[in-house]
């Protein structure tokens, strides 16, 4: 890690727990921008939104192990230190928070962060313990840093709306929901992205299309869960994909619903081994 700190030398990077309470000592109104790296346009609009409305931005990069419910997954997931932090120079951030997992697991929990049963519901049903360790790692992270808001994007919703609720209980610190970046083909941007082969990239937007397509078509649709369950159906025989779901909630309490008001149509699907997530 050491030979990429000569050229960036106006942007702070930070090591450890001991760089970071240094730098932030005293800074006010930071804003704080969490990732686990391989950054895309998607993180960049984060960042964007951070150096506008807070004084100093922070970005971590920090693939948290305990988030990860499948060791391969963990094994594989994309790294590209030296190319986001050209990216992040570029952008001109002030922080970038690179710790290692005894900077963030030095301590071990009185009490275990459990889901309630309502929470139990699309990926936290299919990836077990997975919130539970985004939620931990997020507390840990937001413990040490104190920014006064953190960006999260909105296509990792479920995500989004289980750590908002959790840091806004427990801290002063508030969650600015981004908008979800695409390509002109209507994939949202992902890390994961890069580890599609061509044929997989052109199907995985292809079926965002066509997920697009069904919700606005659910405006007309009596019986959406029907209607929801044979498009899953179709799309599965289309695309020769896996399917965990295709569903209709409340954004205000992830419940499903008939009303297309105020909702979303999830989807998380595999192609080849890739698991891949959308709301629309």
């Amino acid at each position: 890690m050491f030979y990429l700190l000569k050229s960036f030398i106006q942007m702070k990077i930070l090591l450890n727990k001991n760089d970071l309470n240094e730098a932030l000592y005293s800074v006010s109104n930071l804003g704080f921008v969490p990732t686990m790296g391989s950054l895309h346009e998607g993180h960049m609009s984060l960042i964007k939104k951070s150096m506008k409305e807070c004084k100093k931005t922070l970005v971590s990069i920090f693939i948290n192990p305990t988030q990860f419910n499948n060791k391969i997954d963990f094994k594989n997931y994309p790294k590209s230190y030296k190319r986001d932090l050209s990216i992040l120079k570029k952008l001109n951030v002030d922080f970038v928070f690179i710790p290692k997992n005894r900077d963030i697991y030095n301590y071990k929990r009185t009490k275990k962060i459990k889901l309630s049963k309502k929470d139990k519901i699309m990926c936290a049903k299919y990836r077990k313990g997975h919130f539970e360790g985004v939620i931990d790692v997020m507390d840990r992270l937001t413990k040490i840093i104190r920014p006064k808001k953190i960006f999260m994007g909105e296509k990792d919703f479920q995500q989004l709306y289980l750590v908002k609720n959790y840091i806004e209980k427990n801290y002063k610190s508030r969650i600015v929901p981004c908008k979800t970046i695409r390509d002109k083909n209507k994939l949202a941007l992902s890390s994961r992205n890069i580890l599609l082969n061509k044929n997989e990239l052109y199907i995985a937007r292809q079926l965002s299309k066509t997920v697009y397509s069904i919700k606005k078509q659910l405006n007309k649709i009596d019986d959406k869960k029907k209607f929801l369950l044979k498009n899953k159906k179709e799309i599965k025989k289309i695309y020769n994909t896996s399917i965990e779901y295709l569903e209709l909630r409340n954004i205000n309490n992830l419940q499903m619903t008939n009303n297309i008001k105020k909702s979303k149509l999830f989807i998380a699907y595999y192609l080849n081994k890739i698991r891949l997530i959308d709301n629309f």
